[in-house]
């Protein structure tokens, strides 16, 4: 089945309806995530008491892009969280903004994504908090959300992630009590991910969340993400501003359906898909290891509606690498400040940005310079996480290449970012993005037990499919609005 399965396994769903009850936990809907402030009054005033990172059900009403921007006891706001970059750091006119992911729960937006996996299974009593773990397959971030998701349910989630990862992801899920399992190799190891999947699918009592092919995510981020990052173009647009184009790299492509959802309020819009150019899987069928943490590679999402991407834009790894230096020492903080004329807080927002946000940006640089975009053209991405979860890669960097100074700074900059090219990246064709999608026949078919009418489904029935799964928020509203009220939560609030 392509779309969401909202059959209801009645025992199960009683089991994790009483879990709810127990441990007074609501689960909030995909529109009081679009719209935080419909979120019931005794939710909103008890969130004045609790930290953004802390393990508590309340915090579910937190996945949003409208959290008010604060660690502790924050409302919500109008308008999601959002940088917009100087030109004078990014070298073109285009107007370039990004959505925040630092100030959801666990300091990332894929936090959401998980949400969007999990809360169908919950809800219909598919998954059994009572007998079965929660696995959470991901090259990083997203076993964080799920990690953080099932601890507030109650539920022992498992996270697996390459072993190369940052050590502070390591250090997080352990203390959150999470069980871990590392596989080999790096982000674009995604196979091995999928093998230690399959492994424990044999084992009635865990359910696997794979964020690379449930529709869950793409649900969740064509209705949240993509109405959030309109919201921003909305409150940032000048007259004669025009929405050119949404530039999103790609782990499980789930922030892709952003871009959908961006096409059909934008219909000129220009949608491109950033991998490393480490590992050029979708730029001309390539493999191998890259440092862009949080994004995969070597195979082609489930979720990933390739049909509708314009454009593949290739970035190298040691640009990210370079930049996140820049934005994160003492040094390069200086730079941006004296060598740019940086405010404070636009620096201090520089440290919002990830190893994947600064691709992201990369990416959005490329792309207005492909199309030689002006000063009236907005180009929009999101953050996925900070620098929160990198600091022991900037000591690694600092080790390998000595101590920062205010000339590597200006040289990076000029490097990395100023003298950014258009080559390694690609404008697709029908034909392209028909080669790309073919791609997906050798993971999710021969491996992974998909069938080529439903591969050859999600290329020609974009109505059965990709639009099927977007207009099933509703469906799942009401699910969870029927879970919340046998729960009888929030009369006890």
């Amino acid at each position: 089945m392509i779309t969401i399965d909202f059959t209801v396994h009645k025992e199960a769903r009683e089991h994790n309806i009483r879990k709810a009850r127990e441990n007074r936990i609501l689960i909030p809907t995909i529109s009081e995530m679009q719209h935080p402030e419909t979120a019931p009054e005794k939710v909103r005033e008890s969130l004045k008491n609790v930290g953004l990172w802390d393990v508590n059900p309340l915090n579910l009403f937190r996945i949003t892009w409208k959290n008010e921007p604060k660690e502790s006891g924050g409302q919500f706001r109008e308008v999601p969280n959002y940088i917009e970059f100087p030109s004078a750091l990014t070298g073109v006119p285009c107007r370039i903004v990004a959505m925040v992911g630092k100030w959801f729960p666990t300091g990332c937006h894929k936090v959401g994504a998980s949400f969007g996996c999990l809360a169908p299974a919950l809800v219909t009593g598919q998954f059994d908090v009572d007998s079965q773990k929660a696995v959470w397959p991901s090259t990083g971030n997203y076993c964080r959300g799920g990690a953080f998701n099932s601890a507030l349910l109650g539920a022992q989630g498992v996270a697996i992630l390459p072993a190369e990862m940052s050590r502070e992801r390591f250090d997080w899920l352990g203390e959150i009590g999470a069980e871990v399992i590392a596989t080999p190799g790096c982000e674009s190891n995604v196979k091995e991910i999928f093998d230690k999947t399959n492994e424990l699918k044999a084992d009635p009592n865990c359910m696997i969340f794979n964020q690379f092919e449930q529709m869950g995510n793409v649900l969740w981020h064509y209705n949240v993400s993509g109405n959030a990052l309109a919201d921003v173009f909305e409150a940032v647009k000048r007259p004669g501003d025009r929405f050119a184009g949404a530039c999103f790299t790609s782990g499980s492509a789930g922030t892709m359906s952003t871009g959908d959802r961006l096409k059909e309020l934008y219909p000129k819009l220009k949608l491109a898909v950033g991998e490393a150019l480490q590992c050029p899987t979708i730029l001309n069928n390539g493999f191998g290891g890259h440092r862009i943490e949080g994004i995969g590679d070597k195979h082609i999402p489930w979720i990933h509606n390739v049909k509708n991407t314009d454009m593949v834009i290739d970035v190298d790894d040691e640009d990210s690498q370079r930049l996140l230096r820049l934005f994160n020492t003492e040094e390069g903080q200086k730079y941006l400040k004296e060598g740019l004329g940086l405010q404070d807080e636009e620096i201090l927002q520089m440290t919002y940005l990830g190893i994947s946000g600064i691709a992201n940006l990369i990416c959005c640089i490329k792309m207005a310079r492909y199309y030689e975009l002006t000063e009236n053209d907005v180009v929009a991405t999101v953050l996925t996480d900070s620098a929160v979860m990198y600091r022991s890669r900037i000591e690694e960097l600092n080790e390998e290449y000595g101590a920062y100074s205010q000339k590597d700074a200006e040289i990076d900059h000029c490097l990395h970012m100023l003298a950014l090219k258009t080559d390694n990246m690609q404008e697709l064709s029908y034909l392209d993005r028909k080669r790309i999608h073919n791609l997906k026949y050798y993971t999710w078919v021969e491996q992974q037990g998909k069938t080529m009418e439903e591969l050859n489904a999600l290329w020609y029935d974009q109505k059965g499919t990709w639009d099927a799964v977007h207009q099933q928020a509703k469906e799942l509203d009401d699910m969870i609005r029927a879970f919340n009220e046998e729960s009888g939560v929030l009369k006890m609030l």
